[in-house]
């Protein structure tokens, strides 16, 4: 039962410091073995899969996604969204409370954590939200979300304003050893901004969404964390200063963290314009983007599929984000997975919903941003989507350790591949990297030992 060995594949374990060519034994769904042990302990019927030429690492974690249930299920379910994380290559995903109504409460954690149970596929956890509606009001009952199963409170989507509403947060997250993740947007500075404020907003005439608005809130969440000891999460972190502010905090012990999503370090607030291309220069592994010869395009193109939240930023904001996550300053990678109908994306800019989908994209665009380019080690960045987000939620899951769970992910890093509209599992296509040549993807995901997705293409091995 749920047993497998795989075979002659490059075993990645940050959590154990294992990077060789190794034989991964699972028995019972659990880890039973890695190395010269996996073949001599396996049974002599065992399932064996051949992983020549691919990566074998603990199963990927995503611990930013919306999967829209309850309330929201035109956009995304339950069932959709996990299988969207498997085709990604990703075990694990944590979702995030803004649903319909919100997960402010014990009863809307066990509906989601039951429906999850009975779909199968990847792990759910919930988070709870920090404010009754997410309205930033008044606080959760947060010791009863905490007995309910929630890894963490979050307003996601929404950020409390008042600080000291967010001060008894982070003191009430303290006493039930709970991280508070933060959606960094202060409202009085951001108003009704819907991108970067730059050259680009003010070329374009759309309405201006200053850095400042992230990093001040970031400012505020390093003060509260030194005065309750709270650990602190940054979610989605797109400015400069931002990543200074996280940098300078750590260097002190201050219990912070933070996030980074493809989007953000891959795209530039340029890419609403249509004066962005993407390019791979020959030979060199090299990614990036070029601008056309006119500094504006004849035709911009105002595609609501680059419009998120917060917004694309300035070359020297993505630049920021990629030393940042390169010098362990930003030490986990998400999606910022969110989903929305086509009808809702398919109107002007100033009214489309923030937000896109990642999942299926997410691993491809970091190797090619960090990997690829020599500014991560494969361990590194494996790392990010693993050990460290599964260390600051206390979860037991990143690991291939002898007797953990055998949540494992094969990808192969050098498969070139495009991301076609009709091969995605979510529900929802508000995706900007349609067509886009990729590099990197993840070809089966293993769940307690259950081949959940296996890519049929063409051989595991080839």
């Amino acid at each position: 039962m749920n047993s497998l060995l795989l075979t002659g594949g490059r075993v990645i374990d940050p959590a154990n410091r294992l990077d060789s060519p190794a034989d991964l034994l699972i028995l019972n769904g659990k880890i039973s073995a890695v190395g010269a042990a996996a073949a001599t302990g396996a049974p002599r019927d065992i399932e064996t899969m051949d992983v020549r030429g691919l990566i074998v690492c603990p199963g990927l974690i995503d611990l930013h996604v919306h999967l829209r249930e309850p309330g929201q299920s035109a956009k995304e379910t339950i069932a959709t969204g996990m299988a969207a994380a498997a085709r990604g290559g990703f075990t694990s995903v944590v979702c995030m409370p803004n649903t319909s109504p919100a997960i402010d409460n014990a009863g809307t954690v066990v509906l989601i954590r039951e429906r999850a149970m009975r779909e199968g596929g990847v792990n759910v956890f919930v988070t709870g939200a920090i404010t009754k509606g997410i309205a930033g009001e008044e606080l959760a009952p947060i010791g009863g979300l905490k007995k309910a199963g929630v890894v963490a409170i979050t307003d996601d989507g929404h950020c409390v304003q008042n600080n000291d509403l967010m001060r008894r947060a982070c003191e009430y997250a303290k006493m039930f050893d709970l991280p508070v993740m933060d959606h960094c947007q202060d409202y009085s500075l951001v108003t009704d901004g819907v991108m970067h404020e730059g050259y680009w907003s003010t070329a374009l005439g759309l309405r201006g969404w200053p850095s400042a608005g992230e990093e001040m809130i970031v400012a505020r969440n390093i003060l509260l964390a030194e005065l309750t000891g709270a650990k602190i999460h940054c979610q989605h972190l797109s400015a400069a200063g931002s990543a200074q502010l996280l940098r300078d905090a750590k260097k002190r012990g201050v219990p912070i963290s933070g996030e980074a999503c493809p989007h953000h370090f891959t795209l530039t607030d340029a890419a609403i314009a249509g004066s962005e291309k993407f390019w791979k220069a020959d030979g060199k592994g090299v990614f990036g983007f070029k601008s056309p010869t006119q500094p504006f395009p004849e035709w911009p193109n105002y595609d609501t599929n680059f419009k998120m939240n917060p917004p694309l930023r300035s070359a020297r904001d993505r630049e920021a984000i990629l030393e940042g996550l390169a010098d362990g300053t930003i030490e986990i990678l998400c999606s910022d997975h969110a989903p929305h109908c086509d009808y809702e994306k398919e109107v002007e800019f100033d009214y489309a919903p923030f937000g896109i989908t990642g999942l299926e994209t997410e691993l491809a665009l970091s190797l090619m941003q960090l990997v690829h380019t020599g500014r991560l080690s494969l361990t590194d960045m494996i790392a990010k989507y693993t050990v460290n987000p599964a260390r600051l939620l206390n979860l037991a899951k990143g690991t291939l350790s002898v007797g953990a769970a055998a949540d494992v992910t094969v990808f192969a890093p050098e498969r070139d591949w495009s991301f076609a509209r009709s091969d995605t599992a979510s529900k929802s296509a508000n995706n900007p990297f349609y067509g886009w040549p990729l590099k990197g993807k993840a070809v089966a995901t293993i769940v307690a030992g259950k081949k959940i997705w296996v890519e049929q293409t063409q051989p595991v091995g080839v």
